[in-house]
């Protein structure tokens, strides 16, 4: 496991700086520190012949790659994934826009049959995931925000079929909502809503606090009797999966399948072990990468490696400071100037056979794409090392990742106003 010690410099402007050099140092284990309470090398001063040494090599860090834009003009696209078998790609706008995009020429259609969101705050349409077996299996499914009678939100799943009879006009026929991650909230953000299938053919959903701040041992992401800050396991029909850890707990909900978590924005299976990572934003800083074990509480609240907001001061113990928690595999202490994730893949694909197992992971606020190499199964005796940034000088939010089938190409959405999607392609 690694932790990153508390930089001197802001850790944005270093990567940024970085380019084509090392990697920031990253190697070390979780919870290891110095005689005074502090990580070692929070002194303000970064050994990095100590940290070079101990971090894993990589093959990967001088790949030539380029840019290309795919398409132009989405408002906040939040959501990718590639149609099996046809090419095409499925965009979501938050404001509660579908598109299938054709990415050879970049000309787009609008989806018919998506279903009214609550577009406010974080809220909106959210991600996108289609079925396994597609096309034999049209479903896909939408997470999104919406709200109740009483005008309260919630994170929803939903599907309906893709219809492509008409190429003009491509529809979700019978879309609805197959789970509502309940209770419905006075909040309009850290609604989560990733959503992968998992290699069992479930269907995986994180699942945010809502911006709980009863930071102790009732927050609602430590009470189970709710589905707010959680992984949720669901069957494709949206149901709770019946091997689900709590599924014989009446003080429970059948849908978790792990707890403790924040607001996980970033989630993605790793193929060699079939195992769920997830990235989750911290409080001040504090984020982290996790592997998500079935029935595990990842701490949040109650062990977090954050601080308090606009704070030095620790917000809880950390996660080694307990033994009833899953630590995270990778972090970023207060002070390092955070890693806020949204959207993640391990890459596996033919253009870039050197990144092949690597994980990536966009960045909001840090503004840059992040690859990590990955040793060990985890959560564990993971070793992650973040390398060399990529897109640090495009000044873009990271919203969301896919790979094309056939091609390897790694598609990234930009979250802005007018945002393109685009391509990054071996040069």
């Amino acid at each position: 496991m690694t932790r990153h010690p508390a930089p001197a410099a802001d850790r944005r402007t270093v990567l940024r700086a970085a380019g084509g050099l090392a990697a920031l140092p990253l190697a070390g284990c979780l919870g290891d520190r110095g005689n005074d309470g502090t990580a070692d090398g929070a002194d303000g001063e970064e050994d990095d012949s100590a940290d070079d040494a101990g971090a894993p090599s990589d093959d990967g860090a001088d790949v030539e790659h380029a840019v290309e834009r795919v398409a132009e003009g989405f408002e906040n696209p939040w959501g990718l994934a590639f149609l099996p078998g046809d090419g095409r790609l499925l965009v979501t706008e938050r404001p509660g826009r579908l598109s299938l995009v054709d990415p050879e020429d970049g000309s787009r259609s609008a989806v018919e049959g998506v279903p009214e969101v609550h577009a406010a705050g974080q809220g909106g349409l959210l991600d996108v995931a289609v079925h396994p077996a597609y096309p034999d299996d049209a479903r896909v499914y939408l997470t999104y925000a919406a709200t109740n009678d009483a005008g309260a939100s919630a994170t929803h799943v939903g599907a309906g079929r893709l219809s492509l009879a008409d190429p003009d006009a491509p529809a979700l026929d019978g879309f609805e909502a197959v789970h509502v991650a309940g209770p419905f909230v006075d909040s309009e953000i850290h609604f989560g809503s990733r959503a992968t299938f998992g290699p069992d053919g479930a269907l995986f959903v994180t699942v945010g606090d809502r911006r709980d701040t009863d930071f102790g041992p009732e927050h609602v992401s430590q009470d189970r009797s709710n589905e707010l800050g959680s992984t949720l396991r669901l069957t494709p029909d949206g149901d709770a999966h019946p091997d689900n850890p709590f599924v014989d707990d009446p003080g429970a909900r059948d849908a978790i399948y792990s707890y403790g978590h924040r607001n996980p924005q970033a989630m993605a299976v790793r193929p060699e072990t079939e195992a769920v990572w997830q990235c989750e934003h911290g409080e001040e800083d504090g984020d982290e990468i996790n592997v998500v074990e079935r029935g595990g509480n990842y701490g949040w609240p109650i062990a977090t490696e954050a601080c308090r907001y606009g704070t030095d001061d620790p917000l809880a113990p950390a996660h080694d400071e307990r033994d009833d928690v899953t630590a995270p595999v990778h972090y970023w202490r207060c002070g390092t100037e955070g890693f806020p994730p949204s959207g993640a893949l391990f890459y596996e694909g033919d253009a870039f056979p050197e990144w092949r197992g690597d994980l990536f992971a966009g960045t909001l606020a840090s503004q840059y794409l992040g690859r990590f190499t990955v040793e060990g199964a985890g959560p564990g005796d993971a070793t992650v090392t973040e390398r060399d940034p990529l897109l640090a000088d495009r000044g873009w939010r990271v919203r969301a990742l896919a790979v094309e089938p056939g091609t390897g190409r790694l598609y990234v959405a930009v979250d802005d106003g007018d945002a393109p999607v685009v391509r990054i392609v071996p040069e």
